[in-house]
């Protein structure tokens, strides 16, 4: 009789955490993002120039305020539940954009709002092999994911003041990161080592709860671009080969499209995400300057918006934004650098089951969207 009794209790306790373990399952499967539910919290911009922070320069070795001038276009992770920024700061607000030298910074929150700044860069051009791709105007625009087993992988761009170069470093801590190079570098037997690439959103999943690098047919992938929008693919995620029609030009998976928001150019965004829907890439369209421009937005504005490609064949558009969901609308966001108004997505994650989009802002700030839930 006691023999019984215990078994039913086990039979009942072994239920019990298959239905809670199913339910987490599903839970973690049903990964979407409504877009219209993004708001901008009161607390914009959460992050800005400081001049107080000061750094020796590896390469003049100099001492410069490294984010004197401006902070912006930051990539984003979650980290031992803390919300992890890898920022874009300049240091000499009297030089013209493109003229300044970038270094990344890193910041850490508890809410995913106010964070606390660390006080030397990260990731920056040093006298090293890399130099000549990184120098003098530095690293710049950061994406920012890693991999199942913990290693983080950041694709920023190079800018030498001659050709921006996607590269490509690796870190354990988010500290320290081993540079890997341009990511085109090899491809095609070095046929686009001098060419101009930049914004490389990489494909992601939900693994677990934990948003990582995700393989498919046993490659990674990502979509990456300014003008249009490409694919590559990665066995090492260092060296990338873009994917090329027939005649051997880059196959483009995404155009710009007249008198809409991104009539001038679509360049990638966060890392994109594989959804119940497809697989979700968020972009920045530009607007033209012409006869073809958006009517409805100023000439020249950044804005955000949103590409759904199939899971089973990420060439394929399933949807895309007809207007941004969101664009300029706070007086930091079309005044600095950029005054034409820019809304730059850089970072997104999932955080206390709500999505955090965090942007640059006129070249000058780090903005921030949250969805009311998810």
């Amino acid at each position: 009789m006691i023999d019984m009794e215990k078994s039913k209790k086990i039979f009942l306790l072994v239920v019990i955490v298959n239905l809670l373990f199913c339910d987490y399952c599903t839970s973690q499967n049903k990964i979407d993002i409504n877009v219209n539910g993004f708001y901008k919290p009161g607390e914009n911009p959460i992050l800005k120039a400081d001049s107080t922070y000061t750094f020796r320069d590896p390469v003049s070795n100099k001492i410069v305020r490294w984010q004197r001038a401006d902070v912006f276009n930051p990539a984003a992770i979650v980290k031992n539940r803390k919300v992890f920024l890898l920022y874009r700061c300049e240091d000499n607000p009297a030089a013209a954009i493109g003229g300044r030298t970038s270094r990344l910074g890193l910041a850490e929150s508890e809410d995913g709002i106010h964070f606390k700044k660390f006080p030397k860069p990260v990731l920056y051009p040093a006298d090293d092999s890399f130099k000549k791709y990184e120098y003098p105007g530095g690293c710049e625009d950061p994406r920012l994911v890693q991999t199942a087993d913990g290693l983080y992988v950041v694709a920023y761009t190079a800018w030498n003041n001659k050709v921006a170069r996607l590269c490509i470093a690796f870190s354990k801590d988010l500290f320290h990161w081993e540079k890997k190079g341009p990511a085109f570098l090899k491809a095609a037997n070095g046929i686009y080592a001098n060419s101009w690439s930049k914004s490389a959103s990489m494909v992601t999943k939900f693994e677990n709860g934990k948003q990582v690098l995700a393989k498919i047919k046993g490659k990674y992938w990502m979509y990456w671009g300014e003008k249009f929008i490409n694919l590559a693919w990665s066995e090492n995620l260092y060296d990338w080969n873009p994917l090329t029609n027939k005649d051997g030009t880059l196959k483009n998976v995404a155009l710009p499209r007249p008198k809409k928001f991104d009539s001038d150019l679509t360049e990638c965004g966060p890392p994109a995400v594989i959804t119940d829907k497809g697989v979700v890439l968020f972009y920045n369209g530009k607007n033209a300057t012409n006869g073809n421009a958006d009517t409805l937005l100023p000439q020249g504005t950044y804005s955000v918006g949103e590409i759904i490609f199939d899971k089973n064949n990420l060439e394929k558009i399933i949807s895309r934004s007809e207007v941004p969901f969101l664009k300029p609308t706070l007086p930091h966001e079309v005044s600095g650098q950029y005054k034409a108004g820019t809304t730059f997505s850089e970072g997104l994650i999932l955080f206390k089951g709500k999505w955090f989009m965090y942007y640059g802002t006129a070249d000058s700030f780090v903005g921030l969207a949250i969805t009311k839930n998810n």
